[in-house]
């Protein structure tokens, strides 16, 4: 299915030839990520961001996992939120609710959205507050190596600038160590306020996926990749996406791939 894959360390890179390919792989994928973490822990606990990736799940409501996954386990959080209303277009609840919450039967309980009514400092806080209950209440790990949530799987979406989550180049929430989730009022696309996770926590995760479709994305892909290239971290912050105890998986289309020598294994990713 996939067109080529790249292994290195704790990180793999699966280029795709179409995107129905890709979002073949990626349901099957979740799937089975969500029936091992059940099997271990009892809960499957997934963080979500917005864009395209929507959209790329869908095969996860269609058969035969719609019937299959246990979606009664799965908990459902975001990586980042735009501070706007539920039903505001911009919102990534709102996203993920019409083109894939609504399809599956997973319990409303479990679906742990940004308070809208608070300003975005208070929303941030908030939402730490929540996950550090689940912490305590064992539906979400805890990283031994920095006691940060451990979410089973994190789901991101590389920008073409190089951003993840709500983490822009150059913003000082790239540094923020303490602070499990964090915020910004000036983000560079609108709107200009979020939250988002902190670096510390998507690196805790144990399993982080980052997908990259269309030729806009194949520069920054390639930088990111291309450990060799003179941008720095705080200019790329996909780059700082390195799970401490996980995997990182990339699934890419071949466009956005496009720029990347698979040739060259020993500074990308070794087939």
């Amino acid at each position: 299915m996939a067109a080529s894959g790249y292994a290195k360390n704790n990180s793999e890179l699966r280029v795709f030839g179409s995107l129905d390919d890709l979002a073949t792989d990626l349901a099957e994928y979740i799937a089975q990520l969500s029936e091992m973490s059940v099997k271990e822990r009892g809960f499957f606990t997934i963080a979500l961001t917005g864009g395209s990736l929507i959209y790329l799940m869908r095969k996860l409501s269609e058969a035969p996992y719609n019937k299959t996954v246990d979606w009664a386990k799965w908990y459902v959080f975001w990586a980042d939120e735009r501070a706007v209303a539920k039903n505001h277009v911009d919102s990534n609840y709102k996203l993920t609710k019409d083109g894939f919450l609504s399809k599956v039967s997973i319990l409303n309980s479990h679906i742990y959205s940004i308070n809208d009514n608070l300003t975005v400092e208070e929303a941030a806080g908030e939402y730490e507050f929540t996950i550090r209950q689940l912490v305590k209440l064992r539906i979400i790990d805890v990283s031994e190596h920095n006691d940060c949530p451990k979410f089973d799987l994190i789901l991101l979406e590389l920008g073409s600038d190089g951003h993840i989550a709500s983490l822009f180049p150059h913003q000082k929430t790239l540094e923020h160590k303490m602070d499990w989730v964090t915020y910004i009022t000036n983000s560079p696309e609108s709107p200009p306020e979020r939250i988002t996770f902190s670096i510390p926590v998507i690196n805790s995760a144990s399993n982080v996926a980052i997908l990259a479709t269309g030729d806009g994305k194949a520069m920054a892909l390639q930088l990111v990749v291309d450990r060799s290239s003179s941008f720095d971290a705080f200019s790329l912050p996909a780059r700082l996406v390195n799970p401490t105890e996980g995997k990182l998986l990339w699934f890419v289309d071949k466009a956005a791939a496009s720029f990347i020598d698979s040739s060259d294994e020993s500074e990308h990713f070794e087939i």
